[in-house]
């Protein structure tokens, strides 16, 4: 019996520099591992990194830095500790977290977009503890 309340799936071509992204960068944790899919979470959230089919693959260019998936209609939301931790990280991982100056203010929480090796986008949001919030 799970105990997730929610998450989705990203397909990768290199599913483990993909699963590792996430796990750097936004602090997920590896809970199942296998050959064509890794599964990490966080809290009630589960994200299943699954790779995409070898003659699916192939078709993929993979470029660097990643060209950003824009027209994708869907964007995961994390919720990370540091949105400028998670900045730092990204790079080292091969993608990207916008710069502070890009970060704006939603429902009480700091937000900010990124991208992950592969060009997919998603948004980090950290609760703010200040006056203002």
């Amino acid at each position: 019996m799970t105990t997730h309340h929610g998450g989705a799936v990203i397909y990768a071509k290199d599913l483990k520099r993909i699963a590792e992204f996430y796990e750097r960068v936004v602090g997920m944790r590896v809970c199942r591992p296998a050959k064509d899919h890794i599964m990490l979470e966080s809290g009630a959230f589960e994200l299943v990194v699954l790779q995409v089919p070898p003659r699916i693959a192939t078709t993929i260019a993979a470029t660097v830095p990643p060209v950003r998936r824009e027209e994708t209609p869907i964007k995961p939301v994390f919720f990370v500790e540091s949105i400028a931790r998670a900045r730092q990280v990204a790079p080292e991982c091969g993608g990207t977290v916008n710069a502070a100056q890009r970060e704006w203010s939603f429902d009480g929480v700091t937000v900010c977009d990124g991208s992950d090796p592969e060009g997919n986008i998603f948004q980090l949001r950290h609760a703010r503890n200040d006056a203002r919030g």
